[in-house]
């Protein structure tokens, strides 16, 4: 009867423990799909910006028709971007073509010194430089996320459990490869 009362026992133990597991990667994933939604939030609130400084560039720089184009295609981009699914290629895309429309404001100032000394403008840079951070700040923590639940789903026992009762698979994580490239440092991994 022991014996019995062990079995019964391990099984209830067993059964607790898999329901844990299932529901930390359940979480964990759910983390995950959090900190993404964060990063197109962010990407989104420049939309509210880039509407200001298109027709502030238009009004200066008329035949500087690069600079609203890549504007209007950033805007397009962020717009595009999917809250529910991680396309982590199409934020990549959105990152290149926001640091590739920074250079291309810094030229336009260049070229246009009272536009530096424009307030609108210079409060939306800074606008721009805000969100940026911010979503700087999002993609660390979206990428931490993701971290933790690749590993909670590769590891043992868990790695059995998500595959028996979830199938979530790994995430790729966000990486800025105009940024890599520029990296004498390689890592051996």
């Amino acid at each position: 009867m022991m014996g019995l009362g062990l079995f019964i026992l391990f099984f209830v133990v067993l059964i607790i423990a898999v329901i844990y597991i299932r529901n930390s990667i359940v979480r964990h994933y759910n983390a995950a799909q959090r900190a993404w939604a964060d990063v197109a939030t962010y990407e989104r609130q420049k939309v509210k910006v880039l509407d200001g400084l298109a027709p502030l560039v238009e009004q200066y720089a008329g035949f500087e028709k690069s600079t609203l184009e890549r504007v209007t295609e950033l805007r397009q981009q962020i717009m595009q971007l999917n809250l529910k699914s991680t396309d982590i290629s199409q934020l990549q895309r959105v990152e290149s073509l926001s640091h590739e429309l920074m250079r291309n404001l810094n030229v336009v100032v260049e070229n246009y010194p009272e536009l530096k000394a424009n307030e609108i403008y210079l409060r939306m840079m800074n606008e721009i430089d805000e969100q940026n951070e911010n979503v700087s700040a999002a993609i660390s923590i979206f990428n931490r996320n993701v971290e933790l639940f690749n590993n909670h789903i590769q590891i043992f026992p868990n790695n059995m459990i998500n595959t028996l009762t979830t199938g979530k698979k790994a995430i790729r994580p966000f990486r800025d490869q105009s940024t890599l490239q520029n990296f004498d440092y390689r890592p051996n991994f």
